[in-house]
């Protein structure tokens, strides 16, 4: 029988939920332990530390040199040097010795002049010149550390130098994590063979287990169990008693073999079952043995928006500790963004700062995009009051990497090329401070996103029927005031992508008329997309009679993985894709791709260092060839400039 959600509560009310059940439960801050102070760096203190020991806890010798007593060196001066019996007025002394019992001041050895039995010195020295004196770092009652401090290894060693070998720590809160699901199997056995449908391979445990580490809490990965009720309560029950909150990943839906919710249930208590955020609506909150239980979604996406949302907040609750303030920045985005009014919408953005401005630009919505967090440089909340953003909207991101990796970051807008993910490769292993990022929109969105400042370059391969020219009629229509310059990065093979062997004998675009072939598109304003339209209106063939014209993919790979999982028949796309991914290929076209880029940033630092590397770097010209479908001859080459 499939489950339903209880009432879907708004985040706020979710968090104030949550909270007001681990008060009533009591659970605050963990109970304190005692560990070596050489084993506290990075815990929290639980108590004061106050100084046993003075440090240094004697006098002694701050140089190399001779011990003396200041009174016998008053009269000493270059014009009248002073003999000083050594063993009896100068005492030979190494750093860190103590002090001879009636010496108080050291004199360099370089100060000094040797003469057999005595040593001759130029100058008086003051009390305790070169002298480390009793608590000069540390005094005896002095406090070291506070309490609720974060242990520096500079700390850890305060206190061993001021006399302490124990200290209470806050005890680290103990995560169990259970990964559920049938199909789920251990990264590990792909060692042994290839994962098989409907096999999946279970990474989420990993990922949690890292967030959790991220906030100095121990973890613990229980072994995947299926999707069986009676085993995922065992595993519950056995995990509460282990550890002090658990994260259950996957099976917190609706389907049938969703058992997580009843398990809760059958254990403890449930207090929430859905919350109106996306991704991660399906998240479950409960307790068992008056333990926090979190039942995260399977989805990667939704597993790190609802642990950051809700799990974050708690394990740093247990540990006592205030969360770090989350780095913001205010950005325009580059596009209009739809949402859903009543839901709480978290979107993954690239970021890179374009004239001063910051541009954000979405990489990806489906939950289940691990990419999309790889890719992106912070997350956008769209509130649920909202049903989305328009071009040029002000938002506050919140960045997942530093400022100054934004400040270096090429914003590259506009059409999807494989190409651009070796050059974005070999400008991060060439360039470290460097990188740069591409968002695929269409070579019409690119050119657009340039027109309106939004990025550095543009990726473009736009056909111009009357003219038969790529790119160039397109700027000079859209860039009345402005100049740009088109450089060539590869001439490349479109055509119809089909599974290896062409089981269904697909020959050009009069078979996408037939009733057993289903079509992958591009998305509308696309140089691909454009591209097809000519031929199908050159071929009299009407888009309303093609299946899965409307339905449209936004890279050239998404086209190929589409064909290849049997989504699809076919779909035009470049030769590389379809090498990568071993699907035969049908040629239909040879056409340039271009980087159209803005005259003002030709000679800036990132726009040069592009440069460099399409003209002159042959690893990355060589590995774009071996990729297929590509012609570099002209690739770095200037086609257009006005």
């Amino acid at each position: 029988m499939k489950q339903v959600f209880l009432d879907t509560l708004s985040l706020e009310s979710s968090l104030e939920l949550l909270f007001k059940h681990l008060e009533e439960r009591g659970l605050n801050v963990l109970d304190a332990e005692t560990v070596r102070v050489k084993d506290a760096g990075g815990r929290i203190s639980a108590q004061p530390v106050f100084a046993k020991y003075s440090s240094p806890f004697y006098h002694s010798a701050a140089m190399d040199g001779y011990a003396v007593r200041f009174a016998d060196t008053v009269t000493a001066s270059e014009t009248a040097p002073l003999l000083l019996k050594i063993g009896q007025d100068a005492i030979n002394i190494d750093t860190g010795d103590p002090m001879p019992e009636g010496f108080n001041a050291v004199i360099m050895i370089e100060d000094v002049n040797v003469a057999s039995e005595f040593i001759e010195i130029y100058g008086s020295v003051p009390p305790y010149h070169n002298v480390r004196t009793i608590g000069e770092d540390i005094v005896a009652t002095e406090l070291v550390i506070p309490e609720n401090h974060l242990i520096r290894p500079i700390d850890v060693g305060a206190m061993l130098a001021s006399g302490h070998l124990d200290i209470e720590v806050k005890r680290k809160p103990k995560v169990a994590i259970i990964p559920t699901g049938t199909e789920i199997i251990e990264a590990e056995s792909l060692r042994e063979r290839p994962p098989v449908p409907p096999e999946i391979i279970e990474y989420n445990s990993e990922l949690l287990k890292g967030l959790a580490r991220g906030l100095k809490a121990e973890t613990i990965v229980f072994p995947i169990i299926k999707d069986d009720l009676e085993a995922i309560k065992k595993a519950l029950s056995d995990a509460s008693l282990q550890s002090d909150m658990v994260l259950i990943n996957a099976g917190s839906g609706r389907g049938s073999e969703d058992y997580t919710l009843a398990a809760i249930q059958a254990l403890g208590e449930v207090v929430v079952n859905g919350v109106a955020i996306k991704p991660g609506k399906p998240i479950i909150i409960g307790f068992i043995n008056k333990k926090p239980v979190f039942g995260i979604p399977g989805y990667p996406v939704s597993a790190y928006i609802t642990f950051q949302l809700f799990v974050r907040p708690v394990i740093a609750r247990l540990s006592g500790i205030e969360l770090a303030a989350v780095d913001n920045i205010q950005a325009v985005t580059s596009r209009p963004i739809a949402s859903s009014l009543g839901i709480d919408e978290f979107i993954r953005v690239k970021v890179g700062a374009v004239r001063g401005t910051h541009i954000a630009t979405p990489v990806g919505r489906g939950a289940g995009l691990l990419m999309s967090l790889v890719r992106a440089d912070g997350i956008l909340k769209i509130p649920a009051s909202s049903e989305g953003l328009s071009a040029c909207s002000e938002v506050t991101v919140e960045l997942l990497r530093t400022r100054s990796e934004l400040k270096n970051t090429i914003v590259c807008i506009g059409s999807h090329d494989n190409a651009l993910d070796v050059l974005a490769n070999s400008v991060k292993k060439n360039y470290p401070d460097y990188s740069l990022s591409s968002a695929h929109v269409g070579s019409m969105g690119g050119l657009i996103a340039l027109k309106r400042g939004e990025a550095h370059i543009a990726g473009t391969h736009l056909l111009d029927e009357n003219t038969g020219q790529y790119n160039v009629p397109f700027i000079k229509n859209i860039f009345h005031d402005r100049k740009i310059v088109l450089v060539n990065l590869v001439s490349r093979q479109q055509g119809l992508l089909v599974k290896k062997g062409n089981p269904k004998k697909i020959v050009g675009f009069e078979d996408l008329l037939r009733d057993d072939v289903l079509f992958i598109n591009r998305q509308s304003g696309s140089g691909t997309r454009l591209l097809l339209d000519k031929y199908l209106r050159e071929k009299s063939i009407s888009p309303a009679m093609i299946k899965g014209y409307e339905k449209d993919e936004y890279t050239h790979m998404a086209v190929a993985s589409a064909v290849l999982s049997g989504l699809a028949d076919t779909g035009l796309a470049i030769y590389s894709s379809a090498k990568a991914l071993d699907l035969d290929f049908i040629s239909v076209a040879n056409e340039r791709y271009d980087l159209a880029i803005p005259y003002e940033f030709m000679e800036t630092e990132m726009i040069r260092i592009v440069l460099q590397i399409i003209r002159k770097d042959n690893e990355f010209r060589g590995l774009v060839q071996s990729m297929g479908g590509y012609d570099i001859r002209d690739m770095g080459k200037v086609i257009f400039e006005g």
